[in-house]
């Protein structure tokens, strides 16, 4: 099957773990194709903070407004390969302010350069702030008051990543109340490093309507009941858990199970280059592991784009691509 030709909708991918070795060498013109797949690509990856540490590199080449916008272009043109006609992509600002920029720059930076680049490609195209565990409580309404001031923009939500299972949820309950309060969309990566209680705390302290990745929900038939119940919306990244060994092969991986249980579930790539995947690799695999068939895939997106944070405006306008 050529999955070059479905049309896409992508709601879990990282900016800072996308950076192809086109646009790396654009800002270091130093850098050689070896060293970019040793420091870059995440093969040798052992655990999800391996998979951290690959982003890392990739951010210390984000911190100026050149930068911030050679890399979101490079990620259109990754998106436009893939045939994806509506894409969230996720950031978090306070990482890119070493170089003098305020985090609010970092937005309006990324938020205008994605516009413009939307309308060129003509990729609809949204943007997620996050926060991560290790910030503190500050850091973190930081970041959701920055979605707040934004709002009427392209950054729709707020978010939730990073180590898991290394720092705990309290700095960040005072920033998803905030969200809650003003109607802002919320996710949060959880179920990854940890399993389902991982997920059902999320859920009870958080409380989003989508979680990133969610796969270890399947340990727990009661909370798989929940999720279904309250429609929340589980973000999954097939090849991303192989190479944080969340699952050991593909065969592991829950994502059929999920998708016949009828959770809604998106077939995401999370970190491109970290993962060395896209989407047309996610559909091939999942072809290939789960004889999965056009039906399958036009389910997900449908389920991906109804979960999304786009306006109903957006939302229409994709649905009747899909439905084509």
């Amino acid at each position: 099957m050529n999955f070059s030709k479905y049309h896409k909708v992508e709601l879990h991918v990282h900016l800072d773990c996308s950076l192809s070795y086109d646009v790396v060498k654009k800002i270091n013109p130093k850098i050689t194709r070896s060293r970019y797949i040793n420091e870059f690509i995440g093969s040798r990856c052992n655990s999800l903070n391996d998979y951290i540490k690959c982003a890392d590199r990739a951010v210390e080449i984000m911190q100026t407004k050149e930068e911030l916008e050679l890399v979101t272009i490079d990620l259109f043109e990754q998106l436009k390969k893939d045939n994806v006609v509506y894409a969230e992509i996720r950031f978090a600002p306070l990482l890119h302010t070493k170089k003098g920029l305020s985090s609010a720059q970092v937005v309006k930076i990324i938020s205008s350069i994605t516009k413009i680049t939307s309308k060129k490609t003509g990729i609809e195209a949204s943007l997620i702030l996050c926060t991560l565990r290790h910030f503190s409580s500050n850091q973190s309404m930081e970041t959701v008051e920055l979605v707040h001031d934004f709002k009427g923009t392209n950054v729709v939500g707020f978010d939730i990543a990073a180590d898991e299972a290394g720092y705990p949820l309290k700095n960040h309950i005072e920033a998803f109340e905030f969200a809650n309060r003003k109607n802002i969309f919320c996710t949060a990566h959880a179920g990854e490093a940890l399993g389902s209680e991982s997920i059902l705390e999320t859920i009870d302290k958080l409380m989003p309507t989508r979680i990133g990745h969610g796969v270890r929900s399947i340990e727990d038939p009661s909370l798989l009941e929940r999720i279904k119940e309250k429609e929340i919306h589980l973000e999954v990244c097939y090849t991303s858990n192989i190479v944080t060994k969340v699952y050991n092969n593909y065969s592991d991986h829950p994502i059929n199970q999920l998708y016949k249980k009828n959770i809604s579930i998106s077939i995401n790539s999370d970190g491109r280059t970290i993962s060395d995947t896209n989407l047309n690799k996610e559909y091939s695999l999942l072809s290939k592991q789960f004889k999965w068939e056009k039906e399958n895939f036009i389910n997900c997106n449908i389920n991906a784009i109804k979960a999304s944070f786009a306006s109903n405006k957006i939302k229409n306008k994709i649905l009747n691509l899909l439905n084509s």
